[in-house]
């Protein structure tokens, strides 16, 4: 699979609307993190169908929400409208974020670091996170970790698998997505390795998730 932001798009251009079907609602671990926190600019990276960025409304002025996948987009608009939120969508690559430095009060990046590749395009990204993180500003990060229960039986070394995991659309048809799953060590080495300060991280329902800040 190319290093292609605009691969990761067209493949969720294909099965947009099948996803955003089953993915109504908000992650708890999303809620837990925005509880108790505000702020002027809120960023949904990696947005999907929006419904993390209908939660960050609540908590932030403004709020940008962005993903390589204009199918996904269209599918937020239309949540958006829908449930009655503003969101700014911007079609844009997770590794390049289309944000000014120290902008940004609020983020959520959650179930799409997981699609890059390699190594130093996740790193980069994790980079792009701190470089629109305003001071005092927190994020949440998340992505598949190898203690899932998909992935008991795949052996790991401790650097992550790289796999692809088809998704089955109504008529049949599959389509391969491309996931680094990750071994809980990798991901705090990864955060560490990135301009990130990590401040607290957590194994919940077979994701890694951290907290993370600019480093100041």
């Amino acid at each position: 699979m190319p290093d292609d932001p605009a691969h990761a798009g067209h493949t969720y251009d294909r099965i947009a609307a099948h996803f955003s079907e089953t993915r109504e609602y908000p992650w708890p671990e999303i809620e837990s993190f925005l509880d108790g926190r505000s702020g002027a600019v809120g960023l949904d990276l990696g947005c999907g169908n929006g419904r993390h960025a209908e939660v960050l409304a609540a908590h932030a002025d403004r709020v940008v929400a962005v993903d390589a996948s204009t199918g996904l987009l269209a599918e937020a608009a239309e949540r958006a409208a829908e449930h009655g939120f503003e969101t700014d969508l911007v079609a844009g690559d997770a590794a390049a974020i289309p944000l000014g430095a120290g902008t940004v009060d609020l983020a959520v990046y959650v179930a799409t670091l997981h699609h890059l590749r390699p190594r130093a395009r996740r790193i980069g990204s994790l980079n792009e996170l701190a470089r629109v993180l305003a001071p005092g500003g927190r994020a949440l990060v998340s992505a598949w970790s190898t203690v899932h229960d998909r992935f008991a039986d795949e052996g790991t070394d401790g650097s992550g698998l790289d796999t692809e995991v088809d998704w089955t659309l109504p008529g049949g048809e599959t389509v391969g997505r491309f996931y680094h799953v990750y071994d809980p060590a990798e991901f705090e080495a990864d955060l560490k390795a990135s301009e990130l300060a990590l401040l607290e991280w957590e194994l919940s329902s077979g994701n890694c998730y951290a907290v993370v800040g600019p480093s100041e």
